[in-house]
């Protein structure tokens, strides 16, 4: 008989990476992979993904060394999130509860075999898109900047109106548009 399936972790909750050029490495995250700021504090900065339901899923740290400080694993539940600390009790790998990081409730770290720091959690900020980023879908957390929902709701008019009526002067509009 196969033991049962662990089912207690539901996503990689975000790492904290530690970084000898922090002006760089925020430019980087910011420029060129499309990230935003959610929050400061100290020598670190939040950074999420457009569509990321939490507060942040990467924080970057000033350090005199690169590297990775932690990752953290959500628990799918309270619940979950004490099996697995039970089972990671006496084991070895324990660390022990801290209070949580930004965003975050209590914390349960741990070692893996290779000596990374892992953290478990469950209690989250869920991430507040601010007026001007309000999603349309309530299924997102965040909204296109307004200058592009407006200009894509223009030629959604427009294509609607042409699919309708069709006349010349409405397939120029189309075809200019697109």
């Amino acid at each position: 008989m196969h033991p049962e399936p662990i089912f207690d972790l539901a996503h990689l909750g975000h790492m904290e990476l530690l970084t000898p050029k922090p002006d760089e490495s925020l430019k980087f995250f910011v420029d060129v992979m499309g990230m935003t700021i959610s929050g400061r504090k100290g020598e670190s900065v939040y950074l999420r993904g457009w569509d990321d339901y939490e507060r942040y899923s990467l924080k970057l740290t000033a350090s005199k060394t690169s590297g990775m400080e932690h990752m953290a694993l959500r628990a799918r539940s309270p619940q979950a999130l004490e099996r697995r600390v039970a089972a990671l009790k006496g084991s070895g790998y324990d660390i022990g509860w801290i209070d949580g990081d930004m965003g975050q409730g209590p914390t349960f770290r741990c070692r893996d075999p290779d000596g990374h720091i892992v953290e478990l959690y469950y209690e989250t900020e869920w991430y507040e898109a601010p007026p001007e980023l309000k999603p349309a879908l309530k299924i997102r957390r965040s909204g296109f900047p307004r200058a592009a929902s407006t200009s894509a709701g223009s030629i959604i008019s427009i294509v609607s109106r042409s699919i309708s009526k069709p006349t010349a002067s409405s397939l120029k509009i189309i075809s200019a548009a697109g």
